[in-house]
């Protein structure tokens, strides 16, 4: 297999990268930290300027990277992969008190899988070996022909020979509905790699946090929650998770029952077709009439990417700005036919 040397600016790093490895993953697996999101080419984190060599652009979405953009020498990093040797110019944003943890490749055991809602599967791995990570980042893991999809983690650091998924069904869907919800089961062994992206806690920010997820967003919303339980940090935590009705509303005992016991916790589901302690709405609309003014909280969003934007303009209204926001889109092979529209400002970390 061909190896490529692939010179990151203005870091004055170099990796070594095979012909058939993206940069962006040669560049994590060396502990050099670019921004990432999606990592399949769809949401643009990831772009960077090529200054010197040739790249295949591999898979990327062309809302994503258009082709003015590629005639220019930008290239998505997290699906180009390399002609020659490489010189790129990226973003490189270390964010003091956030750890960084190579990209690593696992293997582990299926310990359960559970129905926790109509249309979601938890998933829980024992790993082979322990899994180093920062609640809110996630994993990619692999279907048994091949397909690989990111699923963000649930469970927390303290506990890393154990990960923990939520899964929802994509109708169609190769992994999910071919292999995640019509055959995985306890005793199989699996592979995945990790961990990714930036959305992450930060241990640093002590300001209250609102978390505000929809659907499976929930995950790694759950893992910051569980972090704050466990490390006994202090955090005032405040969690929305936006569903249609009760029925897919899951987790809700673990959730009602930390909220009862706990004065730092607060609970408040946003159910658009029913109603929860008399209130029915989005998590934008729940959002605004509970935070009329947001400035001083720290908030983290993840859902789709429709509820990203909209839950970012209620908080921007509310007068919380973008360096007290952080977000994680969880995007589709759908999203990436449509080239779904996400309001984005280089100040909004992911």
């Amino acid at each position: 297999m061909t190896e490529y040397t692939v010179a990151i600016e203005p870091l004055g790093a170099e990796v070594t990268c095979r012909e058939d490895q993206t940069v962006l993953d040669a560049c994590l697996r060396e502990g050099i930290w670019l921004p990432h999101a999606c990592t399949h080419g769809t949401c643009g984190t990831c772009k960077a300027e090529v200054l010197e060599g040739e790249v295949n652009y591999g898979d990327a979405s062309p809302y994503a990277l258009l082709e003015s953009e590629r005639e220019e020498g930008a290239a998505l990093l997290c699906v180009a992969t390399p002609r020659e040797d490489l010189t790129v110019e990226a973003e490189v944003d270390v964010e003091e008190g956030v750890d960084i943890h190579p990209v690593r490749d696992y293997t582990g055991v299926i310990e359960s899988v559970e129905e926790a809602g109509p249309r979601v599967r938890k998933v829980i791995i024992a790993a082979d070996t322990p899994v180093s990570f920062n609640p809110g980042q996630y994993v990619s893991l692999a279907s048994p022909t091949g397909e690989v999809r990111p699923y963000s983690i649930a469970s927390t650091p303290q506990d890393p020979s154990r990960i923990e998924l939520h899964i929802q069904l994509s109708d169609g869907g190769v992994v999910t509905e071919g292999w995640v919800f019509k055959s995985l089961a306890a005793g199989d062994r699996v592979s995945f790699t990790g961990p990714y992206g930036k959305f992450s806690w930060r241990p640093l920010r002590e300001q209250p946090v609102v978390l505000l997820g929809s659907g499976t967003g929930l995950a790694p919303l759950k893992s910051m929650v569980r972090h704050v339980a466990e490390t006994g940090s202090g955090h005032q935590v405040v969690l929305y998770h936006g569903v249609a009705t009760r029925d897919d509303l899951y987790d809700k005992e673990f959730f009602t029952e930390l909220d009862e016991q706990n004065d730092w916790f607060s609970y408040r589901p946003a159910l658009s077709k029913d109603t929860w302690n008399d209130r029915t709405g989005r998590v934008p609309a729940l959002l605004a009439e509970d935070y009329p003014r947001a400035a001083g909280n720290v908030a983290y969003i993840c859902g789709n990417p429709a509820m990203v934007t909209d839950t970012m303009k209620a908080l921007m209204k509310a007068r919380l700005f973008p360096r007290d926001i952080y977000r994680e889109d969880f995007f589709d092979s759908a999203d990436r036919a449509a080239g779904t529209n996400v309001v984005r400002s280089p100040l909004i970390k992911r």
